[in-house]
Formats: C-alpha cells, structure tokens, sequence
C-alpha cells in the first residue's frame, strides 16, 4: 500500500464523507448535527422523516447551519416509491405510466416539476430514475418502477428523466446498476441472479445507462445482484469488474457510483454490514447509502471504524477511499453551485394528473353500463414490497366516494378473498381494484369470482398490466400513484 502524506484526522474525516446515513425523527439530531462538523456530507431522509413539505424544509434547514454544502439525498422515484408524498401518495404518476404515454417530452416535464419541489424542500440528491428494463414480468421489486419493457423506450426516457430533475439543481441517481429487470427475487431479502449471457447483458440492459450518462447523471446506483457473465463470484455492488472495469472503464462513466441501502440481506446477510462497506469501496462505490432501516449514531461510527481500520490493515488501499470522499464533495460543490436553478422554473402543479390521465388504457366491455351510483370498491392487496413499503395509500376508494356519494370500501387478500368482496359489496355494483394481477393467483381467482356473479364488475389495474383485460370496463392505470387513482376514477365516471 502507498501511504499518502495524511494525518488520521483526514483518513477519519474521508470515511464519514462517504457514508449517505439515514436517522430517526423529523428534525435533526444532535448526532447528526455533530457528525456533519467531523467530515460527515450526506444524509439520506425517508419517509419516517417527513410530515410535510415545510417540515422537510426546517430540517433541511437546520442541516445545512452546519454544513452549507450538504448533501441531502431521498428515495423519491415518483409514483409507487415515494418519500416526499409518503402519507398521502404522489403527485406524479410513476415510470411505468410515463414509459406508456411515451412522450419524452412529459417525462421531462414532471421530473422537473419533482425537483422543483425537492428543491424547494432543500433536498438536492435522488436516488432516481430506475433505468431497469422489466424483462422479466414477475419481477417482485422493478415492475411499475421500470418504465417498460423495451430497452429502447427505457432508454429515452431515463435520460428525458434526468435532465428534466437536473435542470433543476438536484443531482439524479440512475439505477439499480447493471440492470435490475430480470430478476425473481427482491435483494431487500436475498441475492438476486441474473443468468444471461453478455451479448443479451449488454444490449438489453446496458443502453439506458449510457443514455443516462451521455445525459450528465451525476450519480448511479449500484444494484445488489450477481450477474455471472460479468463477475461469477461478487454480486454488482462490491464487484471491481462490475463498478470499475465496466462502469468506469468501458462505459466512461466519472460521476459519483453509490451503493443501493447496504443493510438490505443480499449484502448484511452474507457479506456483513462492516465488511461489506469495505469491499463496496474497493470495488469502486464513491458512497454508501445505509438507514432504510433505522440508523443510529453507533452504525455510523462502527462504518466509519471498519473503513478506517480497512485502510491502516491494507485492505483497502488509503487513495480508493480518498477518490471515493473527493467524489463525495465534487457532488456537494455542484448541487450548491447550482442552487439557485429552482428558482428559475415555473411551478406546473397539475403536471403530474395531466400524465397520469394521459397514461390510461380503458377497455369497455360490449353492453357495458355507465357507472351512475353509489359503488362497492373492493381493493385485492398483494404484500408491499420494501421498497414501496406499507405506509402510502393507493387505490381510487376515496376519489370515487367523492364523485360517488355513498360508495364504500373494503381490503381483501388470499384465498377466498372474492368470496369475501361479493359478501361486503351488499348486491351493490362493484369496483375492483387489483395491482400486478398476473403475478398472484389469488387475486385472478378474486377476479373470476367477482365477474362470475357481477359481470358488471370494473376492474382496475393499478400495477403492470400483464393480465388479459376483462370486466364491464378494465382501466389500467400503469401504476398506483394518487394522481393515477384520481385518473382512474375519473375514466370510471365516464362510462
């Protein structure tokens, strides 16, 4: 190893710069506010951070009295994976809507619209877009979180996507880095495998990254899956052939590489959350993304202890760690540099139901009835992934009872669950509203059950919309931001 002519105090100073810790509350600790004067320059906030817009804007506040130059990162993809609108659902419909209107342009438009607002808030990093091409349809964790299926489409609108949040002074986070798509398993719990050749690799998978590079990304994500045609024995996130030779070298990317949450089992669960920092900086990530999961003040020190001591062993050479913490700041001078962007953009608040409206597809059944009274909304709730989570609201029971009065509501999961809906709904006309309905054979059988004694039924398909369309209209909505359930109980209403 090469020493370079540093004290311990900058060796300490460069392993908090690379660590992008998450924490507790919705003002900030004191903890954090300490840490920031040691050299920490990231903090990540979700959704167990934010009550509202003005809150954030305190917090963010209170932040940056210690550091001008933070780095304030959030999980904000839009649609399904929000953060900024956790308690009530997004504003903005998600990828797979935008990738189903296809119209760059708009894309475009609500990403700008998103950091508009996260500017505002004083938040300047997202971990955005997902570039992943959805292969494989029974992907448990990309689905709407993909803007389709067709690499060429994902593509255009990654860049459209990047451009449209970084003309605004947020700096965007491509990921999940090679390519997330074709995967049968959620790395939130194991290490998903992607058994594809590296032809098929790097013309399916490949090209929205470089359409994200060629359109300035200022970071991407590393995703935390083992791809064998590139490295047979390390998963993406702490692989050198896979960050290094490829992203670097190959593909020419120079902006900042950060890991996908390091807490997530496909890393902890088999690498160790220390030990697995250590081989992600190695490998060539810039920054660790960790506090999806509750993180403390005891997780941030034993990091930055196993980085520290990595480099004292030998293990991790002291230059890697430098370059990754320059990075680290390179992106903090830039996001204060370009602070002032914001203000320059016109608000279009109503941008995002304009697209979701726009991204529908109806198909009405022959004979069908208008929608005129009261109705029985039954929504079939498969289990959240992690990324999601369980704490925003989704569906069209709300908006329809307003445009409905004396329409009700119920949740129904598992077998027998169609069964149960036909009960509650009373012999009133029923709305059902499903999400991924291919993908879980319960839900059909709800589905089947529900048309056979009400052929009447609407359904709503508020995930990727895989299965066949049936009932007396099927709306799908290409995902389930609160703006696509407004759309969706819109286009039920108008018969």
């Amino acid at each position: 190893m090469t020493t370079l002519a540093t004290g311990p105090d900058t060796l300490t100073r460069d392993a908090l710069a690379v660590l992008q810790p998450g924490f507790d509350g919705t003002t900030a600790p004191d903890w954090v506010r300490r840490r920031l004067g040691e050299g920490l320059a990231s903090v990540a906030l979700f959704g167990r951070n934010v009550v509202s817009e003005e809150q954030v804007t305190a917090l963010t506040a209170q932040l940056r009295a210690e550091r001008d130059d933070l780095l304030v990162a959030i999980d904000e993809e839009s649609g399904d994976v929000t953060r900024l609108d956790v308690r009530t659902g997004s504003s903005f419909p998600g990828n797979h809507a935008l990738g189903a209107v296809d119209d760059p342009a708009l894309t475009r438009g609500v990403a700008r619209e998103l950091g508009r607002r996260l500017a505002a808030c004083g938040v300047n990093f997202d971990w955005a877009p997902s570039a992943d091409v959805n292969a494989n349809p029974d992907n448990p964790v990309i689905g709407v979180r993909a803007f389709g299926a067709d690499t060429a489409l994902v593509a255009r609108h990654t860049a459209a996507w990047v451009e449209g949040l970084q003309s605004t002074g947020v700096a965007a986070c491509t990921k999940h880095f090679p390519g997330h798509g074709d995967t049968n398993v959620d790395s939130h719990h194991a290490v998903p495998r992607i058994d594809v050749d590296a032809e098929t690799l790097y013309a399916r998978e490949l090209p929205p990254f470089r359409a994200a590079i060629a359109a300035g990304s200022r970071a991407v994500m590393s995703a935390h899956i083992l791809v064998p045609a590139l490295d047979p024995d390390r998963p993406g996130t702490l692989s050198r052939r896979v960050l290094t030779d490829l992203l670097r070298g190959e593909l020419g990317y120079q902006g900042l590489i950060v890991t996908d949450g390091m807490e997530m089992r496909a890393i902890s669960g088999t690498y160790g959350l220390e030990h697995g920092v250590v081989l992600a900086i190695a490998a060539g990530a810039d920054a660790i993304c960790v506090g999806g999961g509750l993180c403390d003040e005891g997780t941030v020190l034993s990091l930055r202890d196993a980085l520290v001591a990595a480099v004292r062993s030998g293990e991790l050479p002291e230059e890697r760690l430098a370059e990754a913490a320059s990075r680290v700041r390179e992106l903090a001078r830039w996001t204060a540099a370009s602070r002032e962007d914001a203000g320059t953009v016109a608000p279009e608040p109503e941008i995002g139901l304009a697209a979701a409206r726009r991204a529908l597809t109806v198909t009405r059944g022959a004979g069908a009835a208008p929608v005129t009274e009261a109705v029985y909304v039954a929504r079939f709730d498969p289990a959240p992934n992690i990324a999601v989570g369980d704490e925003t609201p989704w569906g069209v029971a709300a908006e329809l009872t307003r445009l409905l009065p004396g329409s009700t509501a119920g949740s129904f999961t598992g077998p027998g669950a169609g069964r149960e809906a036909l009960a509650a709904a009373g012999g009133r006309r029923i709305v059902a509203v499903v999400r991924d309905e291919h993908r879980h054979g319960w839900m059909g059988s709800a589905v089947d059950a529900l048309l056979a004694d009400r052929p009447d039924t609407v359904v709503v398909e508020m995930g990727v919309p895989q299965a066949p369309p049936r009932g007396a209209a099927h709306i799908a909505t290409h995902g389930a931001a609160r703006v696509c359930g407004v759309a969706a109980a819109e286009a039920v209403v108008a018969g």
